[in-house]
């Protein structure tokens, strides 16, 4: 049982930080002259230079300026749903006009809850970054690679061990 609400935590803070990533990329990432894509918050996609060693200095730069505008978008909404919700709280004189709003600040402070568990996993890759264990599985110990990072900056699995937690997962559950 434990482990199946653990599951369902893991599952609610990716569901977080997919619902975030696209809310807060906004507009459709634009192709740049090398033909990829931009990241979140217009940031350029880390291009490696020649011989560069992985997890550079100015690779964790990138990682952390990510890292640190998106935690700073999610505050934001904390703050905009916290106005909002304290704007139209009034008492509505109709049953079915407050059972609607009720039902609209549960499912707003659903949404918070799961961005607040997002929020503690991109403080936790703050800190790899601080203390150099960014970038690496925490599983295996390999590279979990800058494309990938770029996709998920919260990943902390190499593809191969996050594809052998999610058999594993499904098994469980099936």
């Amino acid at each position: 049982m434990a482990n199946d609400n653990q599951n369902q935590v893991l599952d609610d803070t990716e569901l977080a930080d997919n619902q975030a990533a696209k809310r807060v990329r906004k507009t459709k990432p634009k192709a740049t002259e090398g033909g990829s894509t931009a990241s979140l918050f217009g940031i350029e996609p880390y291009q490696p230079k020649k011989n560069e060693e992985y997890m550079s200095e100015g690779q964790l730069e990138h990682f952390r300026k990510i890292l640190l505008a998106w935690k700073a978008e999610l505050m934001s909404e904390v703050d905009r749903t916290l106005n909002t919700m304290q704007d139209e709280s009034s008492s509505l004189p109709d049953v079915n006009d407050r059972a609607t709003q009720e039902e609209e600040f549960a499912i707003e402070l659903r949404t918070r809850d799961r961005e607040r568990k997002l929020i503690r996993k991109i403080e936790q890759s703050i800190e790899a970054i601080k203390n150099d264990d960014y970038g690496f599985c925490e599983t295996c110990g390999i590279e979990i690679g800058l494309r990938r990072l770029e996709a998920r900056p919260t990943a902390t699995l190499c593809i191969d061990c996050k594809t052998l937690a999610e058999i594993k997962e499904k098994q469980n559950n099936g």
